[in-house]
């Protein structure tokens, strides 16, 4: 296990897509990456990344944020790169995603697993070579009657849920500096509850 984490946000690229309920990962990313002073400025390997310290009481971590540019379906193509890249275990990465099966505004944190039908997730197995990375799935709700799944979530969060919704983000981030420093199961047993 290394002493860098690279933490990866799903979403799609472009301003058409940033409040879409398919890019909360991309959301969380950006939200960390302010706690934390780290600029996104790098495009390296498809994707926008930074990389700079989470600091908690005396210890420091180095993590590496993520932002592929290669659509939600394809986000494997820029996380196995970066993966060999940086030389790091499925243990060092982490991903935040959106899950329309979990209810709107909750989380659920991950050890590893199958790609639960979530096509981003699906791409990043194919090109890691290893299901046995961490997950971050964030609770945006079924889409409402007959709505096709596909068309919910790349509508934009509604006003209404926007409180929800940034509570969640910022719930989001204490679980991963919750990972960085005290690993998966600690994360898990304070965040899934």
């Amino acid at each position: 296990m290394s002493n860098i984490k690279l933490i990866v946000g799903l979403g799609n690229p472009g301003p058409r897509y940033a409040r879409n309920r398919h890019n909360i990962g991309f959301q969380c990313i950006d939200l960390l990456a302010r706690r934390h002073h780290v600029e996104l400025n790098r495009m390296q390997l498809r994707a926008t990344v930074g990389d700079g310290w989470a600091g908690r009481r005396d210890e420091r971590r180095k993590m590496i944020l993520a932002k592929p540019l290669t659509y939600m379906n394809a986000s494997g193509e820029a996380i196995g790169p970066l993966m060999r890249f940086y030389q790091l275990e499925p243990d060092d990465l982490i991903v935040v995603h959106d899950d329309i099966d979990l209810a709107a505004a909750t989380l659920r944190l991950r050890r590893n697993g199958g790609s639960g039908g979530q096509n981003g997730i699906k791409s990043i197995i194919q090109h890691v070579g290893s299901q046995d990375f961490h997950r971050v799935r964030v609770g945006i709700g079924r889409p409402p009657g007959r709505m096709d799944p596909a068309d919910y979530v790349l509508q934009d969060f509604a006003p209404a849920e926007e409180e929800s919704i940034a509570v969640i983000r910022e719930k989001v981030c204490d679980a991963l500096e919750c990972w960085m420093f005290e690993g998966i199961d600690a994360a898990m047993n304070h965040y899934n509850g």
